[in-house]
């Protein structure tokens, strides 16, 4: 699986060669799959699923744009972590349960930057949910590459 997934990643990079190392290009191409399936779950779950209205779970009611992103989160976390694991930083010799502690809590900061940026503009500044998570997305991946790359899978 690990080597026809990478044969279809690595099939476009000749396109990029000149401006991006391979790995942020794997990297690129893993999370912006992984990123369309958050965003295509995420209106899904926030249209469908919660139908626009608050999920009382009897001890905290959460609005339909928390709701629907705490439900995106580990769908999306254990797929990227593996995305990560094997197609991106494959050269990492760190063990599998450093790997996914170190991977869990850059996504737990980065699901809590996620959680404080969505209640900012949507609770706040009163924007759509939806160009939110857009918005809220691109800050959490600049971040999440940086933390990934140095700290997750850092390579010694």
């Amino acid at each position: 699986m690990k080597d026809f997934l990478l044969k279809i990643i690595d099939a476009g990079y000749f396109i990029f060669k000149k401006i991006i190392p391979l790995k942020t290009y794997r990297y690129a191409i893993c999370g912006g799959s992984n990123l369309l399936l958050d965003i295509t779950l995420y209106f899904i779950s926030f249209q469908f699923i919660f139908d626009k209205q608050n999920l009382d779970l009897f001890v905290v009611v959460l609005s339909p744009h928390i709701a629907s992103l705490f439900f995106v989160f580990p769908i999306t976390f254990f797929i990227g972590f593996l995305l990560n694991r094997f197609i991106v930083f494959s050269e990492s010799k760190l063990s599998f349960k450093t790997q996914f502690l170190r991977y869990l809590s850059v996504a737990l900061i980065a699901l809590l930057l996620s959680y404080i940026c969505m209640k900012l503009l949507v609770d706040v500044f009163d924007f759509y949910p939806t160009p939110s998570r857009f918005i809220t997305i691109i800050i959490t991946v600049i971040f999440s590459y940086i933390m990934q790359n140095k700290f997750s899978f850092k390579v010694e």
